[in-house]
């Protein structure tokens, strides 16, 4: 369980539910197996209750060989646009973590984030897919589709395990929705975002340039990555395990043969699967929205349990305001090691890039972060504005910002 704390400096205020809702975490099966980030945002929204939408399964996908690790056919959440948005499409890729080993990858095929038999039949539709302009000023009454998210290799993986019964189809999933989606319209699209959070941030990446491939040159076509910005870093006792989990994600679902060669013809497959490597080449203008401690990389790449022999960090991981100076010096490292990766892609313009310093993950399905009377702002600007501002070309959005204490507007995530 987490919840969401205000940060005024060096002080926290736990917000309680109601007003601006509840963000629920839900910790599955090993911090530094992938099985993470299990991000929603459930609760009231900021106006009014959110809109639920249905699931809709892609029926044509099992003959195309694009099924879920179990086996079970993909699917997506469709809320249709309408007046001036009716030919606007925003595709949001669903996160959820990596499965890189036949264990880990057998408990992902009984849950939501591995078959769709398992998948909420209704999802609430808010943040960056929010119907209410108040909520959503420049998106609310475009076409909003929420693929889920169900291969365990951020939509790039095409292998199996016959043996355990596993389908490693991320690849053909990505194809079977976008083929299905055109059909239904997306082809007449003037404008289009393909955007994701977490696993689906790194989705979004890499498969940026796919999407913009899809539509005339006259169409406007962007991308956004949400959390997606995984950094191979070391970890606190010395090792990689973050470029571990990925070289099991790599290997095993035969995602190699989907990275692009620009990266894989001079490094590493493995290497090429860490967004630092792929954003230089990526053609198509791209956001990056992160925050400069990403909770789930603290969580899982920098001081992962199986990396804290001590149990030093086991306060600190769970609850920044707990942190020792040593162990926020550490932190403010990995920020610069961040701000580092993005120098050379925040000198194009046609990129935009919002990087704030809380302690949170995935900003852009969350309500309360996305835009709410007291959401995170960089100067005076706000995660929604400052996307529709990139976005429709209204001003350039490069945002970094000052680092901890001294931003006041953060909604930092404690864990319990």
């Amino acid at each position: 369980m987490c919840k969401r704390s205000k940060s005024f400096g060096g002080m926290n205020f736990l917000s309680v539910f109601g007003f601006i809702g509840l963000v629920v975490l839900k910790l599955v099966q090993g911090m530094e197996n992938g099985n993470v980030s299990d991000m929603q945002y459930w609760g009231r929204g900021f106006y009014n209750r959110p809109l639920l939408v249905g699931l809709t399964l892609i029926n044509g996908a099992a003959a195309k060989g694009a099924v879920c690790l179990d086996g079970s056919l993909p699917g997506y959440h469709f809320h249709r646009g309408y007046g001036s948005g009716s030919n606007s499409w925003l595709i949001q890729l669903e996160g959820g973590g990596w499965c890189g080993n036949i264990r880990n990858c057998i408990y992902s095929k009984r849950s939501r984030h591995g078959s769709s038999l398992h998948m909420e039949k209704q999802i609430p539709f808010v943040g960056i897919l929010s119907n209410k302009a108040v909520e959503n000023p420049d998106f609310f009454n475009w076409n909003r589709i929420k693929v889920r998210y169900c291969d365990g290799a951020s939509f790039s993986g095409d292998s199996q395990h016959e043996a355990a019964g596993l389908y490693f189809r991320g690849q053909r999933i990505w194809h079977a929705a976008m083929e299905d989606l055109m059909s239904k319209g997306m082809r007449y699209a003037k404008q289009a975002l393909l955007s994701g959070c977490s696993a689906g941030g790194l989705a979004s990446i890499l498969h940026c340039d796919e999407f913009r491939e899809l539509f005339p040159r006259t169409t406007r076509v962007k991308c956004l990555s949400d959390a997606g910005l995984f950094l191979d870093t070391i970890d606190v006792s010395g090792r990689r395990s973050l470029r571990n989990l990925f070289g099991g994600v790599v290997t095993l679902q035969g995602v190699k043969k989907n990275l692009p060669r620009s990266c894989t013809s001079r490094f590493n497959p493995i290497l090429c699967f860490f967004p630092q490597r792929l954003i230089a080449s990526v053609r198509t203008p791209l956001f990056l929205l992160n925050a400069a401690y990403d909770t789930w990389q603290i969580q899982a790449s920098l001081a992962p349990p199986s990396a804290d022999y001590r149990w030093n960090w086991n306060d600190c991981r769970k609850n920044y305001a707990r942190c020792s100076q040593p162990q926020l010096k550490y932190l403010q490292g990995f920020r610069n090691q961040m701000l580092g990766v993005v120098r050379g892609f925040s000198r194009s313009h046609q990129n935009g890039l919002f990087i704030n310093s809380c302690f949170a993950h995935c900003q852009a399905e969350r309500q309360d972060t996305w835009f709410a009377h007291d959401s995170p702002h960089i100067g005076n600007r706000g995660i929604a504005q400052s996307v529709g501002n990139w976005f429709f070309d209204r001003v350039g959005v490069q945002a970094i910002g000052c680092p901890y204490p001294c931003d006041r507007t953060c909604h930092n995530l404690v864990f319990n």
